[in-house]
């Protein structure tokens, strides 16, 4: 079992419109409502390769309901299975407007609500006992109000102790405690360890980050795919074709492609192909936490992993 923990879920609204216009009406075309936040959007993809997923983090209120309700009606050979602990706050709406005219998107993103000790207490027994079960935990997202910024490094520690890898995904403070509690992957994009390291160029900023404490760093690079910096070797590997839609949630697909290559043995550059193709996958996808398995398939073999090492292509 893969266990995924977002404290800060959302219920996903993504609005389509056929050009963005500021100060405007818009009149939209389509409209998608999913259970979100970014360790939802990892497990619904885990899910959706045949992974046995577990959902842990946060929902409450009304909106909590309509994302729990949304989980339940995924398809059963496709859902993972709720973990999630009920709170007296409301859970947030995130919501995406994509441009058709250009395929660009605007995210508006809500603040969580906030999260009291009893609550967060309750979550940390719920936590250790999924961690006897699970063979790897990912810790995505933003903390909610009420969360202390040493939580992500507790939650690090606590999967350590386990025996069970854990990889990090979330930025900022959090980030920066968390990576020195020595988690075996984080997964920050540039501008994350631009932030986190002072450093702009990718490689640099990588191994400052490892050197802070991180086991591996694969660093997201947008359209250039992304850089691995681990322990057996440096790799960057690439998309073969620019994918134009809606990129929310291609960084979540990432790392869902890194967990499934960790808990099926597979080398670096096998894993970090999967990540990219199925980050590529999920911008061709009408909303977050879904990708599109045709595109998938396809990318898979073509995605470049080039060696850093010895500056030849793997794939």
């Amino acid at each position: 079992m893969i266990l995924t923990v977002t404290l800060n879920t959302a219920l996903d609204l993504t609005h389509h419109v056929p050009r963005l216009v500021p100060h405007a009406s818009h009149r939209v075309t389509g409209v998608a409502e999913r259970p979100g936040g970014k360790g939802l959007n990892v497990a619904r993809v885990l899910a959706a390769l045949g992974h046995e997923t577990v959902v842990a983090g946060f929902a409450g209120g009304a909106t909590g309901e309509v994302l729990r309700a949304l989980l339940a009606a995924e398809s059963s050979a496709e859902r993972p299975v709720d973990a999630l602990v009920p709170i007296a706050g409301n859970t947030r709406r995130t919501l995406a407007i994509v441009d058709g005219s250009t395929g660009d998107t605007t995210q508006l993103n809500e603040p969580g609500p906030t999260v009291t000790p009893s609550e967060w207490e309750t979550f940390l027994r719920s936590y250790e006992e999924l961690l006897g079960g699970a063979q790897a935990v990912a810790l995505c997202g933003s903390l909610p109000p009420g969360i202390h910024v040493g939580a992500y490094a507790d939650l690090v520690r606590r999967a350590r102790t386990a025996g069970v890898p854990v990889l990090l995904d979330t930025s900022g403070e959090p980030l920066l405690r968390g990576i020195a509690a020595r988690p075996d992957v984080v997964k920050p994009n540039a501008d994350e360890l631009f932030q986190l390291t002072g450093s702009r160029d990718p490689a640099t900023a990588s191994a400052d980050a490892r050197r802070k404490g991180a086991r591996a760093v694969v660093a997201s690079l947008g359209p250039d795919g992304i850089l691995a910096t681990t322990d057996e070797g440096s790799w960057q590997a690439t998309p073969p074709t620019l994918i134009r839609g809606n990129p929310t949630g291609a960084g979540d697909s990432a790392v869902a492609g890194l967990l499934s290559g960790l808990v099926t043995g597979l080398p670096w550059p096998d894993r970090l192909a999967v990540a990219v193709a199925l980050s590529a996958a999920t911008v061709a996808a009408p909303a977050a936490g879904e990708f599109d398995r045709a595109t998938y398939e396809s990318l898979l073999p073509q995605v470049k992993v080039t060696s850093l090492v010895r500056g030849i292509a793997r794939r």
